[in-house]
C-alpha cells in the first residue's frame, strides 16, 4: 500500500492523481532508432543497406504488379514487406556491431555469453589470468560438462588452458571438459559465434551430477579482472514487442 502524507495526497502524486516515479514509457520507434544509431557509428553503410533494400523490395512489387496488370495493389502489399526486411536487416548488423565494440576487450566472451539465459553458469571473473599479456580463461558449467573459454592467442595461451584443464580435473574428474579458443586465428571461434557454439554441447550430465560439480568448482575460486560494460548483443535487437509498442 502507498504511504499517504498528512494532507491525505501520495508522495509521488500529482494534481491530477498520477505518479511521477513511474518513468514514461519509451516508444518502439525510438527503440528502433537507438539501435540505427548505434549501429551506425560502427556501420556506416547499414544506412545505404537498408535504404536498398525498402527500394529493391518495393521495386520488385511494381515488377510483379506490371506483369500482372495490377501495379497499385502490389506496390502497397510490398511496403510492409521491406519495411520487415530492413528491420530484419537492422537487427544482425547491430549484432555484428554490438560485438564489434567488445572484440579485444578483457572479458569479452563473457559478455558475449550473457546471452546465454539459461542452462549455463559461468565465472564472470578469469579462473587463469596474465596481467603482462592480458590474455585470460574463464569457466563455465552446464548438462554437457565443463567448458574452458580462452581469449588470446591459441600459443600463448595454451599453458593457461592446460592448467585450468588440471585444476577441474582434480575436483571434477571424468566429467566432459570442452576447450573452446576466442579469436580470429585458425581453429578458434569468433565472438560472435561463441553462444552458438555452446549451446550446441550436448548434455552429458544429470542435474543432481551437475549440481554437486557446481559446487566443487566454485569451491576453487576466481581471480579478480573488471569485466568490459560492453554492448548486450540481445538488447541491441529491436525485439518484436517494441515494434509493437509498449
Amino acid at each position: 500500500m502507498a504511504r499517504t502524507s498528512t494532507n491525505g495526497n501520495t508522495p509521488a502524486s500529482s494534481g491530477k492523481g498520477k505518479s511521477t516515479d513511474t518513468p514514461p514509457k519509451q516508444r518502439w520507434y525510438k527503440q528502433v532508432w537507438q539501435v540505427y544509431k548505434m549501429t551506425a557509428e560502427t556501420d556506416p553503410a547499414v544506412t545505404w543497406w537498408m535504404v536498398g533494400t525498402v527500394v529493391g523490395i518495393i521495386a520488385l512489387g511494381v515488377i510483379i504488379g506490371s506483369l500482372v496488370h495490377n501495379v497499385v495493389y502490389f506496390t502497397v502489399l510490398a511496403v510492409p514487406f521491406a519495411l520487415l526486411a530492413a528491420m530484419f536487416l537492422l537487427t544482425r548488423r547491430a549484432e555484428t556491431a554490438a560485438y564489434r565494440r567488445i572484440e579485444g576487450q578483457p572479458g569479452a566472451s563473457i559478455s558475449a555469453l550473457s546471452t546465454i539465459r539459461k542452462g549455463w553458469t559461468f565465472q564472470q571473473e578469469p579462473v587463469q589470468f596474465d596481467a603482462r599479456t592480458q590474455d585470460a580463461v574463464f569457466r563455465g558449467i552446464g548438462r554437457p560438462g565443463i567448458v574452458i573459454i580462452s581469449e588470446g592467442p591459441a600459443a600463448r595461451v595454451a599453458k593457461l588452458v592446460d592448467a585450468e584443464r588440471k585444476k577441474v580435473s582434480r575436483v571434477a574428474s571424468g566429467v566432459p571438459i570442452t576447450v573452446i579458443q576466442v579469436g580470429n586465428d585458425e581453429g578458434q571461434t569468433p565472438l560472435r559465434q561463441l553462444p552458438r557454439k555452446v549451446q550446441r554441447l550436448k548434455p552429458q550430465l544429470t542435474k543432481a551430477e551437475l549440481a554437486v560439480i557446481d559446487k566443487r568448482l566454485t569451491a576453487l575460486g576466481t581471480m579478480k579482472l573488471p569485466i568490459p560494460k560492453g554492448i548486450d548483443p540481445m538488447k541491441a535487437r529491436p525485439d518484436r514487442k517494441g515494434a509493437r509498442g509498449r
